[in-house]
């Protein structure tokens, strides 16, 4: 059967979005759902976005924008969000384009793949016959076009209500620190804190299986 395959925040965490890839082995028929925020904090954002464009030559990828992109790129083009986004994990992503050890990266060092990966290929959400996929959350009875970026890139995960699609929402941006996702019936956060002491998840909304990994390669799984 056809799995729908959410994955949450990676946030430059390389080794563990690679250890998960290995460990859930996608099939050529899976549809995975990025759900965001593939830079800042972690120790190698370039090496992550490398890694899932790459990932979507080779299977059908749907990448969700996420509120760290956005940040990334407005302090690029217009400067307004610099100083806060390297607060957020920015300067930990600029470092990881440096040239050197000893030299601080910039945007110039940034490969023009990724910033066209940033800007054309992302969506604001993704639904299929049983979910929908957001990076943040989902206004309970405001249809999914009209959304707003606000509720769908910065809103945290605080008492959902049933979506009036009927369809189970799958976030990510609120960071579970537990490890483990947290499953509301009619909703599912899957940031599982992969940048802190946490793990990154793999959901697999049909079956409900789920697969972690984390930065040091460890693995294990379960059901919601």
């Amino acid at each position: 059967m056809k799995r729908h395959l959410a994955i949450g925040d990676i946030h430059g965490c390389i080794n563990a979005l690679s250890s998960l890839i290995d460990y859930v082995a996608p099939r050529p028929d899976d549809t995975i759902v990025s759900l965001g925020d593939y830079v800042d904090r972690g120790p190698d954002s370039r090496a992550v976005l490398d890694f899932v464009i790459e990932l979507g030559k080779t299977h059908t990828l749907v990448p969700l924008r996420g509120n760290h992109e956005i940040m990334m790129l407005d302090s690029r083009e217009m400067n307004s969000w610099y100083e806060a986004w390297l607060g957020y994990g920015g300067e930990a992503t600029l470092l990881s384009y440096s040239p050197a050890a000893d030299i601080e990266g910039s945007f110039a060092d940034i490969p023009d793949a990724h910033i066209d990966f940033l800007e054309n290929e992302l969506v604001s959400y993704y639904e299929c016959d049983s979910h929908f996929f957001v990076h943040a959350f989902a206004d309970a009875n405001v249809a999914l076009d009209d959304q707003t970026d606000a509720t769908l890139y910065w809103r945290k995960y605080k008492d959902p209500q049933p979506h009036c699609s009927g369809k189970i929402m799958v976030c990510g941006h609120t960071a579970q620190r537990t490890g483990l996702p947290l499953n509301d019936g009619h909703s599912i956060c899957i940031d599982t804190w992969a940048h802190g002491e946490g793990w990154l998840t793999c959901l697999d909304v049909e079956s409900g299986m789920i697969w972690q990994a984390n930065e040091a390669g460890e693995t294990r799984s379960s059901e919601i």
